[in-house]
């Protein structure tokens, strides 16, 4: 995907693979801001110097439409429009291979116990194991080494739980109520110190609701994409200029970041960094699947079938990696 092909095309420039690029969005659809020549920079030197250099290197690369130093120092890498709405096949072809990267190559990661949420005693002591199991998940994607404990064993899935008795675990009372996935969610995105999730906020069926809303978005890009094979429309001949919609464009840039929040988030250990990655993908989802382009069947066009595909397929890939389904009908 495009932020791991771009990881890896300015630490070749840079000659060296011991670097972290920090990419941040550089302030438009398919553009990458690295703060790597801060670090490049010698003892005097003028960062700007050190990006102009990496900028000279990286101007020739087969996508890559601009590559200007800006600020005091930073390198801001703008793609082609052909390079990003590619994307739209590129992640779809992917499916949930879409997330992986080896931001993490070569670096090991303890895999613990899965988390078994139904029989914590507690919101901290239940949101602390899904922390663990999720930060070692994501290295694993983010081309990490595992490395599992002998006495590591599989929690089956707390499902279906009968009623709570009266004082039970609050935790278990709140699956019974608004479902395993909705509070893995809601403790996924649980942030250090953060308030912990109410029952009846997370079982409301509204896109307001960020554990339904994840869900709910996946199922409607594969509406879209069931609609038009009713009518017999399928993903074609591709013809990138053909994706140019605001919106459109917005879910291309999102999904050109999930290897590096998969990445981030699993070096911090803060998965509820990625959580909130999600629900980004989940907005920006939605909002293309409702514009006129995806709702008028008849004449949906090939490349957003493609488009379809790849949210399905990212989306997908995110909620994996949450260990959250993803359901084709809500």
């Amino acid at each position: 995907m495009i932020t791991a092909w771009l990881r890896q095309a300015i630490l070749t420039a840079a000659g060296t693979d011991e670097e972290d690029p920090l990419l941040r969005p550089g302030g438009e659809p398919g553009s990458y801001a690295s703060s790597l020549p801060f670090r490049l920079a010698g003892p005097g030197q003028d960062p700007r110097e050190a990006a102009a250099a990496l900028a000279a290197g990286l101007i020739t690369e087969p996508g890559i439409a601009t590559a200007v130093v800006t600020g005091p120092g930073y390198l801001t890498v703008t793609v082609t429009h052909d390079a990003l709405a590619g994307l739209a096949v590129r992640v779809a072809e992917a499916g949930e291979a879409c997330a992986a990267s080896d931001a993490l190559r070569g670096r090991t990661v303890p895999v613990p116990p899965a988390a078994d949420l139904a029989a914590a005693p507690d919101w901290p002591q239940a949101r602390a194991a899904l922390a663990a199991e999720l930060t070692a998940r994501l290295a694993a994607a983010a081309g990490a080494t595992p490395i599992f404990s002998p006495e590591r064993t599989l929690v089956p899935l707390p499902l279906p739980l009968p009623p709570p008795a009266p004082g039970a675990e609050p935790v278990a009372g709140a699956i019974w109520y608004a479902g395993y996935d909705a509070v893995r969610f809601a403790l996924a995105r649980t942030p250090p110190g953060g308030a912990y999730p109410a029952a009846a906020a997370i079982a409301r069926q509204v896109i307001t609701n960020p554990a339904y809303a994840v869900r709910y978005a996946h199922a409607a890009a594969a509406a879209v994409l069931r609609w038009a094979a009713t009518l017999g429309a399928r993903p074609a001949e591709f013809q990138p200029r053909l994706l140019t919609q605001p919106e459109e464009l917005a879910l291309l840039d999102t999904l050109s970041w999930l290897p590096e929040r998969v990445a981030m988030a699993a070096r911090r250990g803060r998965p509820d960094e990625f959580a909130g990655y999600l629900e980004e993908l989940a907005v920006r989802t939605l909002d293309t699947m409702s514009t006129s382009g995806f709702t008028h069947m008849p004449a949906i066009s090939s490349e957003r079938l493609w488009l379809a595909a790849a949210a399905r397929s990212g989306l997908a890939a995110s909620l994996g990696l949450l260990g959250i389904g993803a359901p084709e009908r809500l």
